[in-house]
């Protein structure tokens, strides 16, 4: 039932935006998060939804996992979909990633124990010396439109998950606490370049940025 709840939800809030989502993470990944991965390296994209970012980054072997059963229909051939509960044991060996991604995911999570289950998974399957790169929305900033969507159950700031990141036994981190403005799910569709320009101007982050963003190597 939640499955199908799910594909509801991201045609409901993505489908008229599915194009420009698409070159929206194109940018993001060409300018700002591929330095982070090895072009050679295993990434698993983790709640990766439509496959934005995991389509448009360059990796040696990429997985994606999500409960929407629609994904691997927007997802390109060289990723393989992993379609189950991201709290329960994933299907891979310890050590075997050299990063995994999050983004505006943990908020969906239905309690603080799965999250906590969830990064545990991801530290187990990171390699030493892996990352895991997720990004969120911070209650801290986003105030109370943080609940303007059905299915966020966790208000997270970068304080609480660096609290949940360490528990899971991660202990290096940095922490941006303001990154990029809160959604894409409807917001006004600003021109790439104006992305591009974002992302050279970290002063720009501390105005309009409500996402955090942690950077937690293994």
């Amino acid at each position: 039932m939640r499955d199908a709840t799910l594909a509801l939800e991201y045609e409901f809030r993505f489908a008229r935006l599915e194009e420009y989502r698409a070159r929206v993470w194109v940018e993001l990944c060409n300018s700002f998060f591929q330095r982070f991965i090895p072009k050679d390296g295993t990434i698993l994209d983790l709640g990766c939804g439509w496959g934005e970012f995991i389509n448009a980054i360059q990796a040696g072997k990429k997985y994606g996992m999500d409960l929407n059963p629609e994904s691997p229909k927007h997802m390109i051939s060289e990723v393989t979909f992993i379609h189950q509960d991201c709290s329960t044991r994933w299907p891979l060996e310890d050590g075997s990633l050299d990063v995994v991604f999050t983004s505006n995911f943990f908020e969906h999570l239905p309690s603080k124990d799965c999250l906590l289950a969830t990064i545990k998974e991801a530290n187990r399957c990171l390699k030493r010396g892996g990352l895991l790169i997720c990004m969120g929305p911070n209650i801290k900033y986003v105030g109370g439109a943080y609940w303007d969507f059905s299915d966020h159950y966790l208000p997270l700031t970068e304080a609480s998950m660096e609290e949940f990141l360490r528990l899971a036994g991660f202990r290096e981190l940095k922490i941006t606490k303001q990154f990029l403005p809160y959604t894409m799910a409807k917001a006004l569709q600003p021109p790439i370049a104006f992305l591009r320009l974002y992302l050279k101007m970290p002063g720009l982050w501390r105005i309009f940025g409500r996402q955090f963003l942690i950077f937690a190597r293994k």
